[in-house]
């Protein structure tokens, strides 16, 4: 946590006292900094007072205006350079709720800080929308080019993608200014991609679209994709029932778990109970199906070939290879030994 040394409930009191009573509640309800930390509406506090939220949103401007201008603002510009400082050493641009968890642990001070933000002339916000979260910065250049390379970022994952911390980081830094990259550290380029609500992290710590199932994972059947992902190869159900209790500490009953697996086309059934992702390239069907579509694609193989051919598509032994291979009204043998389609 970044540390501040002037105490932001003193200051918002001094800074309060240059006010009207009426305007001093009105300024402590909107931005929650009484006993509390309850935050009003403009609605809300129109009610209280009889008067509209219009009303209400130009006495809350005309406030923070009368503040500005005052002499009790000028005496704080040691604690507001002091804010630009961490700003400045948190790289210049933050999401809102990470500046706030940098500086202040409980929400009553975080209200107090997000009041001086609102205050200070160095600092502008930018409200969140599709693509970001709100933002703080000191520095719109640097603030525009982040932005930028994080839109960069998102328009070139597809909703498959799936990138460890170390990818997305080189992805990130390619996109960025050569300068502004070398000088922040990594710590920085983390803080500046929860800037996006367009990129995201899934709960193995890996990095994708936010609309993704693979990265907000929600059902079952995304935990169970997570779970055999990370594995790397074919999983009986069982195991991934108990992989997602132990990775993600969500129950999976056995049977659920397996209907799930047979619904999502992201699996494929490779072997008894055990599944594959469809995305490692493995076929569906039964042995004969696997069999028939490798001999259509690539014509007359050896036994040998075939048997290489089908174990890296399905989970299954020699044997039942050769046994389904006897089947003479779908394979026929050669005279060389190879085996063909029968018709």
């Amino acid at each position: 946590m970044s540390s501040i040394t002037f105490k932001p409930k003193q200051v918002t009191k001094k800074l309060l006292g240059a006010l009207s009573s009426r305007a001093q509640d009105v300024l402590t309800k909107r931005y929650g900094l009484d006993t509390d930390a309850e935050s009003h509406t403009l609605e809300a506090i129109g009610q209280i007072y009889g008067i509209t939220r219009e009303r209400v949103r130009q006495i809350e401007n005309h406030a923070l205006q009368s503040i500005q201008k005052s002499d009790a603002y000028k005496e704080f510009d040691v604690a507001f350079k002091e804010l630009e400082v961490a700003i400045q050493n948190l790289g210049m641009v933050i999401a809102e709720h990470d500046l706030l968890d940098a500086l202040a642990k409980d929400l009553s001070t975080k209200n107090h800080l997000f009041f001086l933000l609102v205050l200070g002339t160095p600092f502008t916000r930018k409200k969140e929308d599709d693509e970001f979260h709100h933002r703080w910065h000191v520095e719109s250049k640097t603030a525009d080019q982040i932005e930028n390379a994080l839109a960069s970022i998102h328009g070139v994952l597809s909703e498959d993608d799936l990138l460890s911390e170390e990818e997305i980081l080189a992805l990130f830094i390619k996109n960025l200014d050569e300068a502004v990259a070398r000088e922040n550290d990594e710590e920085t380029l983390k803080r500046w991609l929860s800037l996006s609500k367009r990129i995201a992290r899934n709960p193995l710590g890996e990095w994708g679209a936010s609309s993704s199932p693979n990265v907000r994972a929600k059902g079952i059947r995304d935990f169970a994709y997570l779970a055999v992902k990370r594995h790397g190869s074919p999983m009986h159900f069982r195991e991934v029932a108990k992989n997602i209790e132990e990775l993600f500490g969500r129950e999976a009953h056995i049977a659920t778990c397996h209907n799930e697996l047979i619904k999502d086309k992201r699996f494929v059934l490779v072997g008894r109970g055990l599944y594959a992702l469809t995305e490692w390239g493995y076929s569906a069907g039964v042995v004969k199906d696997v069999l028939r579509e490798i001999l259509k694609k690539e014509g007359a193989l050896t036994r040998n070939e075939i048997i290489d051919k089908v174990r890296k598509e399905r989970y299954v032994k020699d044997n039942t290879i050769i046994v389904n291979l006897q089947d003479t009204s779908l394979f026929k043998k050669l005279p060389d030994g190879r085996y063909t389609l029968a018709v």
